[in-house]
């Protein structure tokens, strides 16, 4: 028999990803797409969406409209196709429905007509987490036509379904022979999610997290067992926290860390602040405790200025798929702007890169976060 040496044994290639926080292509970015819902929306602040497309024109200039399904992801679309991840994963936090049967007791709703989901395919977009507080924002038949209207573009999903069993069933994204990114999408009350939207043994809804205990830890791990194989790199997606401010609470830390240490997840990926918050390494693996705003229409509404909402990261992670362990972290540094992403300008990427290793160094002595060149943040960890 031959025998193999050291040389002949080739590494397993990495496997890379492409995350980031929430896409709200809803309400007044569905309102400048080709096939935009009906703009009423009962809000105590607006009623019709199309004053969120007005803001931000009143802010940065006239929106030339209809925007195409690309175009709404600006310049993020080129470095999406520069960088050729294996995955492009999404919270996506909206509705994709015509449905008329708004949730009664939210103050917001957001929808998205199902003949702009094209965006998503536009970008390219493998899986979709949707245990977030908008998506039932429609109720139920919104949820029922969401489900219908991803299957029907061939866009992975996770986290919400017409029973339990189909909203805890995670997404299996092939990437090669033998392996594969299972996604997890699992939501906390502290979000805002109303308990209401827990999906029930008969009940429609989203997996939504009884608390973040080790037990609860532990059982999504029994989950993550009966499915992973070798070469699989689990996530889990989080929908989690207030939409302001760095502070990470213990309680959520040490669930991240037990979902490493107990349940077998490999990357964290943490989303539902308006801005991107910090970044562990726990382990060798990855935890984001908020990525922030990838799209919205926030534009020209006033307040938490001091956080620049207006700045958004992409999050391009690479992953060993043996070990689950980081081998690097780029994050590209945009500016929403006219209801989409600019590369953000040198001064502004020189902010965030300090806040972001401000944040990191908290979480971590020995990580830092620094600017190479002038569109690039890259994660360095002990």
């Amino acid at each position: 028999m031959e025998r193999k040496t050291d040389a002949d044994v080739q590494p397993a290639r990495a496997i890379s990803l492409f995350l980031c926080g929430d896409v709200m292509t809803g309400r007044g970015v569905d309102q400048v797409l080709p096939h935009p819902a009906p703009p009423g929306i009962h809000e105590s602040y607006l009623q019709d969406a199309r004053d969120y497309v007005a803001l931000a024109e009143e802010h940065s200039g006239p929106i030339r409209k209809p925007v195409g399904f690309g175009e709404i992801w600006g310049e993020a679309l080129a470095a999406l196709d520069a960088a050729a991840p294996d995955v492009r994963l999404i919270n996506l936090e909206t509705s994709i429905t015509t449905s008329e049967q708004w949730w009664p007791d939210k103050g917001i709703h957001y929808r998205m007509h199902p003949e702009n989901a094209a965006c998503l395919t536009a970008a390219r977009i493998d899986c979709c987490a949707l245990a977030n507080n908008h998506v039932l924002d429609w109720g139920y038949p919104g949820l029922t036509e969401t489900l219908a209207t991803l299957r029907k573009l061939g866009v992975a999903t996770a986290g919400l379904g017409e029973d339990l069993e189909e909203a805890r069933r995670p997404a299996c994204l092939e990437v090669g022979p033998g392996r594969r990114v299972v996604v997890f999408s699992c939501g906390d009350d502290s979000s805002g999610i109303p308990p209401a939207w827990a999906a029930g043994r008969d009940r429609p809804g989203v997996d939504l997290l009884p608390d973040l205990s080790l037990a609860t830890a532990r059982r999504l791990g029994e989950r993550v067992a009966s499915i992973k194989r070798k070469g699989d790199v689990v996530i889990a997606s989080i929908h989690w926290g207030g939409n302001w401010g760095y502070t990470v609470p213990e309680v959520r830390r040490a669930f991240a860390h037990a979902l490493i240490e107990e349940a077998g997840v490999d990357v964290v990926h943490g989303h539902s602040s308006h801005h991107p918050r910090g970044i562990e390494v726990h382990q060798g693996k990855l935890i984001l405790h908020g990525c922030g705003d990838f799209l919205n229409d926030y534009e020209g509404i006033h307040g938490h200025e001091d956080y620049r909402p207006d700045l958004a990261l992409m999050y391009l992670a690479s992953v060993d798929p043996i070990s689950g362990q980081l081998v690097s972290l780029r994050m590209r540094p945009m500016q929403l702007r006219q209801l989409r992403p600019h590369r953000a300008a040198l001064r502004d990427a020189e902010w965030l890169c300090g806040v972001m290793d401000r944040e990191a160094r908290r979480l971590g002595p020995r990580t830092r976060v620094v600017l190479e060149g002038e569109e690039a943040l890259v994660l360095q960890w002990g």
